[in-house]
């Protein structure tokens, strides 16, 4: 048959395509084209462009004008499913009542003819926002098989132009924030092919990440039933590389999707052949079929030079063709290493460990670089240029990647690191363990001296063991030494007012090159110290000292400022709520606008006072604080008046968070007699030594919130400098607005102040950046061939019990059935009093919330890790690392927590 040439501004031939032509031709044409472009084999068609599309609705009847049905799909929230439902229901009718115009009719009737008479084709939706590298709309539009004669094919074309109107594809264009009123749709209209077999290929492992794996689910028949998921297909994995088959897995095949003669399918229910329940019978694919599939996907893998989600089918005479081909959109990017380095390699992400799901902001990794640099400096490293981070340094998906695998070569790093995890994200420490046992990563340095030959002179230069020794014996003066250390840090971090801006931007980097990295070491001692007391207190008891009863020890604990500042917070609450004039105004706006009128000094004045010397305060702090790009709660206060708002509504005076925390205290102070009291019945020394343990536990534990509040500070310090470099740069015209100046790296922000105008990097940045934003799934663990060790894992079915419960780590003892309350962002999160908070993770920009949160899930952490703790010193009932938490618990429904049993039960 011949392929359809263009005969109109409306039909152009798929040899005429290429992938250029999106908005002209939709994701899947264009696809199509450069496939048939590239010589790889697919059936002939045509396409129906978008003008046709617009041509049709330009020609619409009045009453059924689309237009007004845009401006109230604009204003509808993403999840507003009843009302999205609606409007899609309207757009539908709007599109039908539309007709199709003559011009058109007749340019598809002439374009039908060219493929022959009576042609069988699939008439195939191609929208512009399909296919595309950060959404693929897969199954989103409607699709038409067998389709014969031209009314026919006619019907199709306006079916598929209603089904850019599906409930399904307007919710998912409303959940990855794309314009409705900026789509369009165009039609395939290509040759059937009376597939024996078809289905689809990846050609990575979508599930693992590994990209040297294809991956191939058949069926007889035509391939929808594959693609419908009617029915469970024969599976095949491939190493694509070497061409052998690692995996077969038969399918059912109790049903066959077949074209009927003059048009149509037939679904046949029990065909001969069928796989039976004992998984025996013929695959519907032989070896060389599968290997010639595999070899196929490489080509097309090749020509778009990343992986794909590919269609195909096989005729009856053997022949194998391709009938679509997208990026996979969900494989995490991989972590580009040098060519020189051929070994396996293993990272961690890092981003997760401190609690942080979103991606980085640009000058937020480069302020991590820099960070890094002045740690590796310290150790002894050789570091040759700062501004690019130490060499175990890498970024992914916009996130910070550590080279983990001299760690795993090492025993001594398989010793010390996985136990440092437990406690700061216990899932990750599960991951790194299982690649104990994976060969390329087997022990080749037995020996510790390489690790004390880079820790000790860091531990020396910052006299660590006095720092240790003062803990122990004059807690007092370790208190005091802390303090003054916090004053030398403010003091190092000024910068004078007359700086310029090129001053401004090197006194950032000196912050972060150079002064930060000594907060570890001086404030974080005595926190360990603290903790390895109670472990003493575990070792000298035993089993007279379970670990439920030490968590008692270490709620309500002294020194720590995210307790101190969460308690501020409320004391805020308390004052509002007992003057008039404040209480009316947050009780009736909503907090954007108090936020501005706290800008204007507009809030009465109680409120006005109040929130101006919490944020003078703790206005450093902000939620994914660690992202140097991120605003300062003092930048923008909308998200803690709203946590102040939250509070307001808390009745129960029994319940309120100061009441909680002294009793938490109280609670604290009685278990640690009780333990003094069962180290007295082995001795008067035993007792001693418990008791003074035990209180210098509950004088230090909670100083592990210093280190990160310190050097949130001094983040704070280094954006407030590169904030004002921003404004002289937007000032020049060298970029849109000051904030753009985080979408630099230093480097790129010289260059600005050289004269370098960077409004198109920076808009490029920001795409990007929005983009993964919407990412929901951060891989803790990624290996270089892209491999993610946690999914190969989890195929298994990691983290349900069979009564249904999510296992995850005991954080906090005690146990809660209430409400849960999925919430992935807390910038205007709404949380109940008494609901159980169910998060991917938290940092201290969270825990306002935990002040009335009845329990708490997380995602992400170990028994040490930040939520936990608080979660502990306000005595609410947690469990943390439980996997895909947030997808598998929904707000709304009831919810038992166990703390103690690190499970999760959902009911119903």
């Amino acid at each position: 048959m011949a392929e359809a040439k263009t005969s109109s501004g409306f039909i152009i031939g798929l040899d005429g395509i290429r992938a250029g032509m999106l908005a002209e031709v939709g994701g899947k044409a264009a696809n199509l084209g450069e496939m048939t472009g590239a010589g790889l084999p697919v059936p002939p068609g045509f396409c129906l462009t978008t003008e046709a599309y617009r041509e049709a609705l330009r020609a619409e009847a009045p009453d059924s004008a689309i237009g007004p049905v845009l401006s109230e799909l604009a204003a509808a929230p993403a999840d507003d499913l009843e009302r999205l439902a609606d409007l899609a229901a309207r757009a539908r009718t709007a599109v039908l009542d539309a007709g199709m115009p003559a011009a058109v009719e007749t340019a598809v009737r002439e374009a039908y003819l060219s493929l022959g008479p009576d042609a069988a084709v699939a008439v195939r939706s191609s929208a512009t926002a399909e296919d595309l590298p950060f959404a693929s709309f897969a199954g989103q539009q409607d699709t038409y098989l067998n389709v014969v004669g031209t009314d026919a094919v006619l019907e199709a074309v306006r079916k598929c132009w209603a089904s850019l109107w599906t409930d399904r594809a307007v919710s998912y264009r409303a959940s990855n924030g794309i314009d409705h009123a900026a789509v369009s749709l165009a039609v395939v209209v290509q040759v059937m092919v009376d597939a024996a077999t078809a289905g689809v290929l990846f050609t990575a492992n979508p599930v693992t990440g590994r990209r040297h794996e294809a991956v191939i689910d058949a069926s007889p028949g035509l391939g929808d039933a594959v693609v419908s998921g009617a029915v469970n297909p024969d599976h095949f994995v491939v190493d694509s590389v070497t061409g052998s088959i690692t995996e077969r897995r038969p399918g059912d095949r109790t049903l066959v999707i077949r074209p009927l003669p003059g048009g149509g399918t037939e679904r046949v229910e029990n065909p001969g052949g069928a796989v039976g329940a004992d998984g025996q019978g013929e695959a519907c694919l032989d070896d060389a079929r599968i290997r010639a599939l595999a070899a196929l996907g490489r080509r097309v893998e090749d020509h778009y030079g990343a992986p794909q989600d590919t269609e195909w089918a096989i005729d009856g005479d053997g022949k194998l063709w391709l009938t679509q081909a997208r990026p996979i959109t969900t494989l995490y990017p991989q972590v580009t290493r040098p060519p020189s380095s051929p070994r396996a390699h293993a990272y961690l992400c890092f981003s997760l460990a401190q609690g942080l799901t979103r991606p980085l902001t640009p000058m937020g990794l480069a302020a991590i670089r820099l960070i890094g640099a002045s740690v590796a400096k310290a150790a002894h490293f050789d570091v040759p240029d700062p501004r690019k981070g130490p060499s175990p340094f890498y970024e992914a998906g916009q996130r910070i990647y550590f080279d983990l695998s001299a760690v795993l070569r090492s025993s001594t790093g398989r010793k010390i690191v996985p136990r440092v995890f437990d406690v700061m994200e216990a899932r990750s420490a599960a991951v790194m363990r299982g690649l104990f046992e994976d060969p390329r990563f087997a022990v080749t340095s037995r020996t510790p001296f390489r690790l004390i030959r880079h820790v000790a002179p860091v531990l020396a230069k910052y006299r660590v063991p006095e720092t240790l020794l003062r803990a122990l014996f004059r807690p007092d003066a370790a208190l005091e030494r802390a303090r003054r250390f916090g004053d030398t840090l403010q003091a190092r971090i000024d910068v004078p007012a007359d700086a310029s801006p090129r001053e401004r931007l090197e006194h950032a980097e000196r912050i972060l090159g150079r002064e930060l990295f000594a907060i570890l070491p001086n404030t974080l001692p005595p926190a360990i110290a603290g903790f390895a007391m109670l472990g003493l207190v575990r070792r000298i008891l035993g089993k007279e000292a379970p670990w439920d009863e030490l968590q008692l020890v270490i709620r309500g604990l002294p020194n720590n400022v995210t307790t101190e500042m969460d308690l501020a917070l409320w004391h805020l609450a308390e004052a509002v709520k007992a003057d008039p004039a404040s209480a009316e105004a947050f009780g009736s706006l909503a907090a954007r606008d108090l936020a501005e009128r706290y800008n204007d000094g507009g809030l009465p004045a109680v409120a006005q006072s109040g929130l101006a010397s919490f944020l003078a305060e703790y206005g450093h702090r902000a939620v994914a604080e660690i992202d140097l790009g991120m605003p300062r709660w003092a930048d923008d206060p909308t998200h803690i008046i709203g946590v102040l708002a939250n509070y307001l509504r808390l009745e129960d005076p029994e319940l309120a968070p100061d009441r909680q925390f002294a009793k938490a205290s109280r609670e604290a102070e009685a278990e640690a007699a009780a333990l003094v009291a069962r180290a007295r019945a082995k001795s008067p020394l035993h007792a001693r030594i418990v008791k003074g343990a035990l209180a210098r536990t509950r004088t230090f534990a909670g100083m592990r919130e210093l280190p990160k509040y310190r050097l949130v500070e001094g983040l704070a310090a280094a954006r407030a400098q590169l904030a004002l470099v921003g404004g002289e740069l937007a000032a020049q015209g060298r970029i849109a607005a000051a904030e753009d100046v985080f979408f630099l790296d230093f480097t790129e922000a010289h260059s600005a102040l050289d004269g370098a105008d960077l409004r198109g990097l920076v808009a490029e940045r920001r795409e990007a950046y929005e983009l993964e934003l919407r990412r929901r799934h951060v891989p803790r663990v990624l290996l270089s061939d892209g491999t993610e060790p946690e999914a190969v894992a989890a195929r298994g079915g990691v983290g349900a019990s069979a009564d249904g419960a999510l296992a995850g780590s005991p954080a906090s003892a005690g146990t809660v059935t209430a409400v849960a309350r999925v919430i992935l962002d807390p910038v205007g999160a709404r949380l109940e009093p008494g609901e159980i908070l169910v998060a991917p993770s938290t940092d201290p920009g969270w825990t306002p919330l935990f002040l009335t949160a009845g329990g708490l899930v997380m995602e992400m952490g170990g028994a040490n890790s930040h939520g936990a703790v608080v979660a502990r010193e306000y005595g609410i009932p947690a469990v943390v690392g439980v996997p895909d938490a947030t997808n598998r618990i929904r707000s709304g429904q009831t919810i038992t927590v166990d703390g103690a049993a690190g499970t999760v039960t959902p009911e119903g």
